[in-house]
């Protein structure tokens, strides 16, 4: 079951300045007596919709973003409860500004805007006493770690320890969209340093000012994090975030056989870009198996995109082979073919015989595709002949520009719409408001991996499963996509509203647990209705009385 921490003795200012107990000006009358609060706030009695109010109007009154992302984390930093209960009751106002596209420009000023510590920071000079610093931490029940080295955020490259808002960021939206407590979720930096000269030369850069951390002294320092976690937190899973293309793959290979860990970079993308694309066949009323896919960028994300594609592939009855010739890669490079003798080894599974092609619309031109699928980080890489292209190629073409923040989007939602005639399936990482052509009112899907992870972490903690699988994130597709209604597909949205969410994710979990049981990856009994186990973990953000 999901915690109800208790007030631990505090009593006065301490219990105020704890963000998990404290509830301002809404703690009561008999409270403010009882607790030794009284005269420490002021005399007025607040209700929580009243303090949502108050929340709301500060918000909407600030000019900026960023601003408004530093006062919602400073909240998040006094009252957790009012924090989610503004957020999950404003989600599609309020997820920009916790997460992308926000989060970006959060990190980029890290040091800057920073306010109060939040997770562990963990260094190379830590190697010897990581488990001494896990056991810092205020809270056991550990369910849910977002770790990441800062190697490689969103679109923005290398930010070092500034890197932090990300798994803090990913823990909000665990929470907020499917339940997770705030008190199971540990956001955690491994700070090995930046390569990044212009932190390198900031005087408030908040890490280690020296540079990346490699070879075999890093690998210590993971491990002895990995196997630190696994001892003091057991039922923790560790969620891996935003590091470089090398130590992803490599990670994630020698990890998910020995712990509860995923990468949401490449697993939880091509969850949400798969479900995406099975809600875009209920558009075009064909099979997986009738498509041709090109990805520009073969990174994290588009690999594990392909990969999870060729899974769906597979289904449908092809061998392994016949699916990989389905999905093609472009690189910084150009066309990724066999006769390259640059590709690193997870790009290898996509070499296929090609002749040398350097441009992306010749790329398009010479293998019609029917759907593309942006991962490069590279803004406006979809230009107007591309789309002009695929759209004079395919009477619907599917176009998912999905690099994070906005500003990195291969196009924008207009510009897909308007280039195709109104043809497009489109879908893009970060949000884009509704279009109009030709009369019609466009809403552009947002492949967000916030469908996909939270419900699926959600389903780790409910089954306490000792691995998370490959499978688990297809299942989490198949469902995703099976939510999405006539209404929405009538309205070009290829995911459910970003209201229904919750929904969204209980029914995730519960495919992911289910699931869980039927491999024999827990040793929990199978509870008699394993929906209403999901849905009984999930935290909502109401004051106790007492609390």
């Amino acid at each position: 079951m999901r915690p109800h921490p208790d007030l631990h003795g505090k009593r006065g200012v301490d219990l105020l300045h704890d963000p998990v107990l404290n509830k301002g000006t809404a703690f009561t009358e008999a409270e403010r007596d009882r607790l030794g609060l009284r005269g420490l706030l002021p005399a007025r009695v607040s209700t929580q919709e009243g303090q949502v109010a108050r929340v709301l109007e500060n918000i909407r009154r600030k000019t900026s973003d960023i601003e408004k992302y530093i006062f919602l984390i400073s909240l998040q930093d006094r009252n957790e409860n009012l924090f989610y209960r503004v957020v999950m009751e404003n989600l599609e106002e309020m997820m920009p500004l916790i997460y992308t596209p926000t989060v970006g420009q959060g990190c980029q000023e890290f040091g800057h805007i920073f306010r109060r510590p939040r997770g562990l920071y963990i260094t190379y000079k830590d190697r010897g006493r990581v488990r001494q610093l896990l056991r810092n931490w205020p809270y056991r029940d550990i369910r849910m770690i977002v770790v990441t080295d800062g190697e490689r955020i969103l679109g923005l490259g290398d930010l070092g320890a500034n890197g932090m808002g990300i798994p803090v960021g990913k823990l909000s939206l665990y929470t907020a969209c499917a339940g997770i407590h705030p008190t199971q979720c540990l956001p955690v930096t491994l700070d090995v340093g930046t390569n990044n000269e212009t932190l390198l030369k900031d005087p408030l850069y908040i890490g280690v000012p020296e540079r990346r951390l490699r070879g075999a002294a890093y690998d210590e320092l993971v491990d002895e994090f990995v196997t630190g976690v696994q001892e003091i937190f057991p039922k923790a899973c560790i969620q891996l975030e935003d590091f470089g293309n090398t130590n992803a793959f490599r990670l994630l290979h020698h990890y998910r056989n020995r712990a509860c860990t995923f990468d949401d970079d490449i697993q939880g993308t091509a969850g949400v870009a798969l479900a995406g694309v099975y809600s875009a066949l209920r558009i075009t009323g064909d099979k997986l198996s009738d498509h041709k896919f090109l990805f520009l960028g073969a990174g994290e994300a588009g690999i594990g995109i392909g990969d999870l594609i060729v899974t769906g592939l597979m289904e449908e009855g092809m061998t392994e082979a016949e699916a990989r010739l389905k999905c093609w890669f472009v690189d910084s490079k150009g066309l990724v073919v066999q006769s390259r003798t640059d590709l690193v080894e997870h790009k290898l599974p996509y070499a296929h015989d090609h002749v040398s092609v350097t441009d992306f619309q010749a790329a398009v031109e010479s293998l019609k595709p029917t759907a593309l699928i942006g991962v490069s980080g590279m803004p406006r890489t979809f230009t107007k002949p591309v789309v002009e292209a695929m759209a004079r190629l395919n009477r619907r073409p599917i176009l998912f520009a999905l690099s994070n923040p906005t500003s990195k989007s291969e196009c924008t939602a207009e510009e897909a719409y308007t280039w195709s005639e109104g043809r497009a399936i489109f879908a893009s990482g970060s949000p884009f408001p509704p279009v109009m052509y030709k009369g019609k009112a466009f809403v552009p899907g947002q492949g967000n991996n916030a469908y996909i992870f939270p419900g699926v972490g959600l389903g780790v903690i409910a089954s306490e499963t000792a691995r998370v699988t490959d499978e688990m994130f297809f299942v989490a597709a198949k469902t995703l996509a099976d939510l999405v209604t006539e209404d929405d597909l009538g309205e070009g949205r290829i995911y459910p509203s970003l209201t229904r969410i919750r929904d969204v994710s209980a029914a995730i979990a519960t495919a992911v647990a289910n699931l869980a049981f039927q491999r024999g990856l827990t040793t929990m009994s199978r509870p008699v209705n394993l929906a209403a186990h999901v849905k009984a973990q999930m935290y909502e953000p109401t004051y106790k009385e007492g609390r």
